[in-house]
């Protein structure tokens, strides 16, 4: 949990997520009026494979963003089910078309929605357990495809030794295979080896207007598994800041009343024709005035990462995210004082990178791109985000021992191979470095 700029406490995560339980409690089998058919079962194990929003190798205070690339699995392109207008759907888990009443809706969706355990082992006092974060999901193909939240799943894309549990109000329970991960947009693939499941059918979020009524279906605390709660769309396009200092993360969400709490993160938000419009991420809790907030739960637009969940399940990981291959760090409001601009100062440049090609030096201070204003690192990854793809060209306005230079770049894509490449050189340079780093009047100390 983590107060904003706003003052409130915002969380969306596995951070977020309910660990532990409520002692003997146990949930009865969910009622949908009618037998659940129950997904096709193989319980082999499978070993878990290896937001600021950040285009860039932008560390520091911009953060790398994104998980590197994932393994591809080998297997035939999914059929993800989509409806552009209501008329148009006649799958078995929407209502032909027309509205349904939220009794229908969770009768018909109800097959197609996970809950999702994140197995961890930590030592304690020298003692070994292990932890279990959950949270929800939804499956987007017959043969085993599932989307949740990247931060769900976020201690699997660090460790490999995490494992991921997948299971179904039918009891059906599933390893699951991480297929890609992207930390920018907190969206994530799994697989599971399945077959003849019953997907969602995904909706257009654009055409969502304040008022309507959606529903979402998730696992709160961990425990209350597949649960129901409604709402209405209360604001569209909101930005909303998670996390603090170089973990913080800017999305464009929905805003709505539905009520969403810990381990409903990545669960879907339905439209009332059973379409997924949104996944559920986070709520606002309270100010750091202690002022309680309620019903003030986000979720991602599904338009937005449409396009991402193919990548993901095509190549592991977001093809044309532009990467400059730097990490930058703030300008401190010392240095500012003393007449240093406010920017995005270079701590390191990758040998090789696009940046290097471009003659970006470390202790340069980025101060606009193509013209456009640069006033930190996160406004520098905003500005590659959302205007940038890998080959374009740009001009990075930068100063240099107090003068003014401009550097023509044509920036990389970031992938396995950059981001591996930078890794390694960081690596390499910090461990020859003997004595701490200074860069006065910047920042301080390297790292």
């Amino acid at each position: 949990m983590y107060p904003n700029e706003h003052g409130f406490h915002f969380y969306n995560s596995e951070n977020d997520g309910y660990r532990g339980g409520f002692g003997a409690y146990s949930d009865p089998v969910p009622t949908t009026g009618g037998p659940v058919p129950p997904p096709k079962k193989k319980r082999g194990a499978v070993r878990a494979a290896a937001l600021i929003l950040a285009c860039a190798v932008a560390g520091g205070a911009a953060g790398v963003g994104g998980a590197a690339a994932y393994q591809h699995l080998n297997a035939a392109p999914a059929v993800i089910y989509q409806s552009p207008t209501p008329q148009t759907t006649s799958l078995a888990n929407t209502n032909s078309g027309q509205p349904m009443t939220p009794e229908q809706l969770y009768a018909a969706n109800l097959a197609s929605c996970v809950g999702i355990t994140v197995n961890t082992t930590v030592n304690i006092w020298g003692q070994t357990t292990t932890s279990a974060a959950s949270g929800s999901g939804f499956v987007l193909t017959q043969d085993g495809y599932i989307v949740t939240n990247y931060h769900v799943i976020e201690d699997a894309a660090k460790d490999p030794s995490v494992t991921i549990d997948v299971s179904f109000a039918s009891g059906d329970k599933y390893t699951a295979q991480l297929v890609g991960g992207e930390k920018d947009n907190d969206v994530a693939v799994l697989k599971i080896d399945a077959s003849g499941l019953q997907p969602v059918t995904l909706g257009d979020s654009s055409k969502l207007a304040v008022g309507q009524t959606v529903v979402a279906i998730g696992n709160p605390l961990g425990e209350l598994t597949y649960s129901l709660t409604g709402g209405y769309i209360s604001a569209l396009d909101r930005l909303i800041t998670t996390g603090s200092g170089s973990s913080s993360t800017t999305l464009n969400m929905l805003q709505t009343d539905c009520a969403i709490n810990p381990g409903n993160s990545g669960g879907p938000l339905f439209n009332v024709y059973g379409q997924v419009i949104g996944i559920t991420t986070a709520k606002y809790t309270q100010s750091s005035s202690g002022v309680s907030a309620e019903g003030l739960g986000f979720a991602i637009p599904i338009n937005d990462v449409k396009n991402i969940i193919s990548d993901l399940i095509q190549h592991g990981y977001v093809t044309g995210k532009p990467y400059l291959g730097i990490t930058v760090d703030v300008v401190s409001s010392e240095a500012q004082r003393y007449g240093i601009p406010a920017g995005a100062v270079v701590k390191y440049v990758a040998e090789g990178s696009c940046a290097q090609k471009a003659g970006l030096q470390t202790d340069d201070i980025i101060i606009a791109i193509d013209g456009t204003a640069i006033d930190s690192p996160s406004a520098l990854t905003a500005a590659l985000s959302t205007s940038y793809k890998a080959g374009s060209t740009a001009v990075l306005t930068v100063i240099r021992s107090q003068q003014q230079v401009q550097l023509t770049v044509t920036l990389d894509e970031k992938n396995e191979q950059t981001v591996a490449a930078n890794q390694q050189n960081q690596q390499s340079q910090q461990s020859q470095q003997q004595l701490p780093y200074y860069s006065w009047p910047f920042s301080g100390f390297f790292y």
